[in-house]
């Protein structure tokens, strides 16, 4: 088999993440005990060899390149690999460590993982966590990230899906609102009412609300003059201001209706929900620290009830989900809104 890196060490790796990470020829000459003329050598060695430049240098400081924040993520991947698969042929990784990046839409990241993440780290002291909150697609593999969470399965990505949970709606609106518009009785009701919309970013689609009818879950298309993309809490923020009705998930508005901010409606037609599902690589390709988080979260989280979905299932609740072309993981706090078919 033909070698491709006989020309690279893997000191050259750490050496160019440690100049990536101070943003310093001199700081990391440092931390390797060499000279700043050295690390400059090597970095430039390392430039030629790829053929793109990885730092910006002027005569104060560096800044790594577009293609050199891309290498930094992929090389500090590729060291922590190494580093865990020496650790395991030797036993010598007893707990976990390193950095996990994890992937959460907006709502589910403030209300249900990031309060989370200090109990965590607490158990696993030797992890770092880097979260991405964001409502947009990304790609799972072409980003680095270990873990995501969505509002569907993927069909788009090789990676195994659990059910963490079923979040329950409700339709709700402000005190206010209610006192000049009135409470809506019937489903036809909603017809004259304003209906705050929310908009899925990848289609431009008004999210449907849901609603238990004749013990069967129906989608109803409601109208209103506000609309938000992007970001679940838009609508909520509008609907505490006295600006309409909305649809959105108990877990959010908890304390809001607890504390009479919004009131709920329409209780009789409830009892719909959608899934939240946790992605991660295949099992094979675990590190240690990646299956420290996934079962900590399934374990406060976890509702791994078997689910119906695009993939065959297996006994215990985890779906693989079939690779496809892209590799692009929808991330739209939008499609949290979406039916699981």
């Amino acid at each position: 088999m033909r070698r491709h890196f006989e020309e690279m060490q893997i000191g050259t790796l750490e050496l160019f993440c440690q100049a990536a990470e101070q943003l310093s020829f001199s700081a990391a000459a440092n931390f390797m005990g060499i000279t700043p003329a050295a690390v400059s050598r090597s970095i430039a060695r390392l430039e030629e060899r790829l053929g793109v430049r990885l730092f910006v240098r002027t005569t104060r400081q560096i800044r790594l390149t577009e293609s050199g924040e891309r290498y930094f993520l992929q090389c500090q991947q590729a060291l922590q690999q190494l580093r865990e698969a020496e650790r395991e042929v030797t036993g010598a990784q007893i707990e976990p460590a390193g950095v996990l990046r994890i992937s959460l839409p907006t709502p589910y990241a403030h209300y249900r993982v990031l309060p989370l993440l200090p109990e965590f780290r607490k158990l696993y002291p030797r992890v770092s966590v880097q979260v991405h909150i964001s409502n947009r697609n990304i790609d799972f593999a072409d980003e680095s990230y270990d873990i995501a969470i969505r509002g569907r399965s993927p069909a788009d990505s090789s990676l195994i899906a659990r059910k963490l949970e079923d979040s329950e709606l409700i339709t709700v609106a402000s005190p206010a609102y209610l006192a000049r518009a009135g409470i809506p009785k019937t489903l036809d009701d909603l017809n004259q009412h304003e209906c705050i919309q929310f908009e899925l970013p990848s289609t431009g689609r008004k999210v449907p609300w849901t609603y238990n009818i004749d013990g069967k879950d129906t989608d109803i298309f409601t109208r209103g003059s506000f609309t938000c993309a992007e970001d679940v809490l838009g609508i909520v923020t509008l609907a505490r201001s006295g600006a309409g009705l909305i649809q959105t998930y108990r877990f959010i508005l908890e304390q809001d209706v607890a504390d009479g901010t919004l009131v709920e409606v329409l209780p009789e037609y409830g009892g719909t929900s959608r899934p939240f599902i946790l992605l991660y690589p295949h099992a094979r390709h675990l590190s240690l620290r990646v299956r420290s988080l996934v079962d900590f979260l399934v374990q406060r989280l976890g509702n791994i009830a078997p689910m119906a979905c695009c993939s065959q299932l297996s006994t215990s609740g985890v779906i693989q989900v079939p690779l496809a072309s892209s590799g692009l993981l929808s991330h739209c706090g939008a499609e949290l809104l979406l039916r699981l078919r």
